[in-house]
């Protein structure tokens, strides 16, 4: 008989032979590790678009809450504690919401797709949380006077450019109400068949998040962003992906913005929301 036994109170990742995996939630000690102070960095661009084209997108159970706005972010993590003072970036889009769920409703912006470019975050977040993480490269912001320009690619190929001009200092606008982000998680088929919707689970990083942000900087500034359409020579898993964020119609661009901040939630308040029953 094999000897190899799990930890109840640990929080394990494959492989799990060797025991509890460290991460985000988890030091080697099983600690919980202190994101009151750490530091990020957003930039951003807003864009309204066709909600026909956005609610072609959206899952049973929801639907587009008022006006067809997809919110583009460059986010850098810095010196993080669980990764021993190294930092990692991140490229999401989301859309507004409401979800319908079995026993509650909820409104907040749905994360269609976050890239990121360390393994160790997208394994956990796809593993743990439910986020739909991919890995691409995301270089650093490069800033010229009041430029600023974020990129992403994948093995070589460019295919997002993000760029903000006449940036200034400004306040930071009055958010909406919401009660987080909600993400719609899939695990695949393993050993068993059955209708994809049953494999489905919602997910909501609550609003507000057990460790609050503080915004230290906000400036504003004129955007542009595009999409670069794309062929399965050079992206052959996530041309489709990028190809439909191409294809969304831009009726006009609602400025850009770069937020420096400290606090950062660890999600391990993170949880699922109940869907209706799935009928066929």
């Amino acid at each position: 008989m094999g000897g190899f036994l799990f930890d109840e109170a640990a929080r394990y990742r494959m492989p799990v032979l060797f025991g509890p995996t460290p991460g985000p939630r988890q030091g080697p000690e099983l600690e919980q590790f202190d994101g009151s102070d750490a530091p990020f960095t957003v930039t951003g661009a807003r864009f309204e678009s066709d909600a026909q084209a956005l609610t072609a997108l959206l899952p049973a159970g929801f639907d587009l809450d008022g006006a067809p706005v997809v919110t583009v972010e460059h986010t850098i993590l810095h010196d993080l504690q669980w990764l021993a003072g190294r930092s990692y970036s991140m490229l999401g889009v989301k859309v507004p919401v409401v979800f319908s769920g079995a026993s509650e409703t909820l409104r907040g912006a749905l994360l269609l797709v976050l890239w990121e470019n360390r393994a160790e975050p997208i394994l956990s977040g796809r593993e743990e949380l439910g986020f739909n993480k991919l890995f691409c490269d995301l270089p650093d912001p490069m800033t010229v006077g009041a430029t600023r320009t974020c990129r992403a690619s994948w093995d070589g190929h460019g295919f997002f450019d993000l760029t903000l001009t006449d940036l200034t200092l400004a306040d930071v606008p009055v958010s909406r109400p919401s009660d987080g982000v909600l993400h719609y998680a899939y695990m695949p088929p393993m050993g068993m068949a059955g209708p994809h919707e049953t494999r489905t689970r919602v997910m909501l990083s609550p609003n507000p998040p057990a460790t609050p942000s503080r915004v230290v900087s906000y400036q504003t500034g004129t955007a542009s962003l595009s999409f670069v359409r794309s062929d399965f020579q050079q992206m052959p898993t996530m041309f489709h992906i990028v190809n439909t964020l191409h294809e969304l119609p831009v009726r006009q661009m609602l400025g850009g913005f770069v937020m420096q901040g400290r606090g950062k939630s660890d999600l391990h308040e993170q949880r699922m929301v109940a869907q209706h029953a799935f009928t066929k």
